[in-house]
C-alpha cells in the first residue's frame, strides 16, 4: 500500500517547533483575545458575539468554533501557545445578558451587564451611506476613553482592562494609513453607564467646492446639464448642510499621505466618523481578583462588612485546603495501585522464569555433584539430557483414520452403483404391476373352485 503524501503545510513547517511562526515579535507580543459564549444563548447573542469579534480584529479568533462540551479550562490551556491574553465571554440568563472581561491566566475578571445593544447590521442599515471594507479590519482600532478618571479603583481597573485589550500605539512609528477605526467608550458618572461605540475613520479634504471635491475623489459627476465645467463648479448651493456645519476642531493638517483621495501630507483635512456597530450600553456589576472567581473586589448591588468578608475568605480557604487534601489522597491511592501492579507483574515474570529453567543447567549441576561426591567424572551418557521425542500416538489419529476410511467406502459405493435409465424404470414398473394382477386373479379362481366343489358334494 502506497504511503500517504504529506500536505504542503506539513512539508514547509517540518523543522518548526510547535507554536513557532513567521510573525514578528511585535505581533506576537500584541494582546490577543477569545470572544466566546457560555451556556444557552439566543441567536441574537450569537450574532452579537460575531460583531464583537469584528471589533477585536485582527488579534482575535474570528472563526473560532465552540462546542457545548468545551470547558473554560480548555480555552485557558490553549491560550498560552496562541499568545491569548484576554477572554470576552457572553452569557445570557432570564434577567439579562452579561459580558465578562477576563485576563488570562490569573484574572482579574470584570462582569458587565448589557442593558441595551444594537447589532452591526441594524446600524449599517440605518445609515444613508454606510462604509464597510475588509481593509479597515486589517489593523487594530484606536481606543478612546472618556470620563474614566473618576473616583474608585474599579473605574481605573476597567479603563486599564479596555486599554490592554488592544495593542499600544507608538506615536513615533505609527502609520496613519493603519488607523482606520475608532473605539469610543464613554462613562456617565451620574447613571454609571458605559456607552460602547465603534466607528470608521475617514479623511475628507477641506476648502474645496463640492463639485471639485467630487472630481478629486474620483466620482464622475453628471455634466450633461452644463455647457461648460465652470458652470458646474461655480453653481449656487454647491455646499451641503453637513459641510456648512462642519466643526473646525475636526480640521487637521496631515503629516502623512492617506489612501483616500485628496488626503495628502501638509493638506488641511477634516476627520469624519461613520458608525460600524455594534452599539452597547454597559453597566459594571462585579470585579473579581481571579479568573472567573476569587475575592470580590467590587459589587454594584451587594455590600458586605469586614466580618462577612473574613468569614467568606475563611470558608474559601477551608474549601481549598479540603480540595488539596482530597487531591493528595487520590494521588497516593493511584501511586499505591501502580506499585502493586508492578509488583504483581514482577512476581509473575519471576515464577514464569523459574518454570522455564533449562534442562542443561540441571544436568551440569548433577555432573558437578557426582564429581564432588565420587571423586571422578561420570561415565559418558549417564547424565545426558532427555531429548524431546515426537509422540507416537495421538488421540485424534484414530478419528482421522476412521473418517478417511468412511469417505473412501462412500466414494467406492457411489462409483459401483449404476443409475437406471428412464426406459429401464418404465419396464420394471410394468412388470411389477403384471405380477400383482396375476396373483390376485389366481386367488379369486381358487376360491371359486373350492366353493363349487363343496356344493356338488
Amino acid at each position: 500500500m502506497a504511503r500517504k503524501r504529506k500536505g504542503r503545510s506539513v512539508r514547509r513547517n517540518k523543522n518548526k517547533a510547535p507554536g513557532e511562526g513567521n510573525e514578528p515579535e511585535e505581533l506576537t507580543r500584541a494582546p490577543h483575545s477569545f470572544v466566546i459564549t457560555r451556556g444557552n444563548t439566543s441567536g441574537y447573542v450569537q450574532e452579537l458575539t460575531k460583531d464583537f469579534r469584528k471589533v477585536m480584529e485582527p488579534f482575535t479568533a474570528v472563526n473560532l468554533k465552540e462546542r457545548k462540551t468545551n470547558k473554560l479550562k480548555d480555552f485557558v490551556s490553549i491560550a498560552g501557545p496562541l499568545h491569548v491574553s484576554h477572554l470576552v465571554i457572553f452569557t445570557q440568563t432570564d434577567m439579562s445578558i452579561y459580558m465578562k472581561l477576563a485576563k488570562v491566566p490569573r484574572g482579574p475578571t470584570m462582569t458587565l451587564k448589557v442593558l441595551d445593544y444594537v447589532l452591526a447590521r441594524d446600524v449599517l442599515s440605518s445609515l444613508k451611506k454606510p462604509i464597510a471594507s475588509d481593509k479597515m479590519f486589517a489593523s487594530a482600532p484606536l481606543v478612546v476613553l472618556n470620563s474614566f478618571s473618576g473616583e474608585g479603583m474599579h473605574l481605573k481597573l476597567l479603563a486599564s482592562a479596555f486599554q490592554n485589550m488592544f495593542p499600544a500605539i507608538n506615536l513615533t512609528k505609527v502609520k496613519l494609513s493603519t488607523v482606520r477605526r475608532c473605539l469610543l467608550l464613554n462613562y456617565d458618572p451620574e447613571t454609571k453607564l458605559i456607552d460602547f461605540r465603534h466607528y470608521a475613520i475617514r479623511a475628507v479634504p477641506v476648502g474645496l467646492n463640492r463639485g471639485v471635491k467630487k472630481i478629486v475623489q474620483s466620482k464622475i459627476p453628471d455634466l450633461s446639464k452644463f455647457d461648460d465645467i465652470s458652470e458646474y463648479i461655480n453653481r449656487d448651493g454647491a455646499a451641503s448642510e453637513s459641510e456648512a456645519e462642519d466643526d473646525p476642531n475636526s480640521h487637521v493638517v496631515l503629516s502623512q499621505d492617506l489612501p483616500s483621495r485628496g488626503a495628502v501630507a501638509s493638506a488641511n483635512t477634516a476627520i469624519r466618523l461613520s458608525e460600524l456597530g455594534p452599539r452597547l450600553t454597559l453597566q459594571l456589576v462585579k470585579v473579581e481578583d481571579g479568573l472567573m472567581g476569587g475575592n470580590v473586589m467590587y459589587h454594584e448591588f451587594v455590600s458586605k462588612t469586614e466580618e462577612e468578608k473574613k468569614a467568606i475568605s475563611k470558608l474559601r480557604n477551608e474549601r481549598k485546603q479540603i480540595k488539596e487534601e482530597r487531591k493528595k489522597i487520590q494521588e497516593n491511592n493511584l501511586k499505591r495501585k501502580l506499585d502493586a501492579k508492578e509488583e504483581h507483574k514482577r512476581k509473575s515474570l519471576k515464577g514464569q522464569m523459574k518454570n522455564e529453567e533449562p534442562m542443561e543447567e540441571a544436568v551440569d549441576d548433577d555432573v558437578e555433584y557426582y564429581k564432588k561426591e565420587v571423586g571422578h567424572a561420570p561415565d559418558e551418557g549417564l547424565f545426558e539430557a532427555p531429548r524431546a521425542k515426537k509422540p507416537k500416538y495421538s488421540p485424534f489419529d484414530k478419528l482421522r483414520k476412521n473418517k478417511k476410511n468412511q469417505d473412501s467406502r462412500d466414494s467406492s459405493s457411489k462409483s459401483n452403483t449404476k443409475v437406471p435409465s428412464g426406459r429401464q424404470k418404465y419396464i420394471a414398473t410394468k412388470n411389477s404391476l403384471k405380477n400383482t394382477t396375476g396373483g390376485k386373479r389366481g386367488g379369486r379362481g381358487g376360491g371359486r373352485g373350492g366353493g363349487r366343489g363343496g356344493k356338488r358334494r
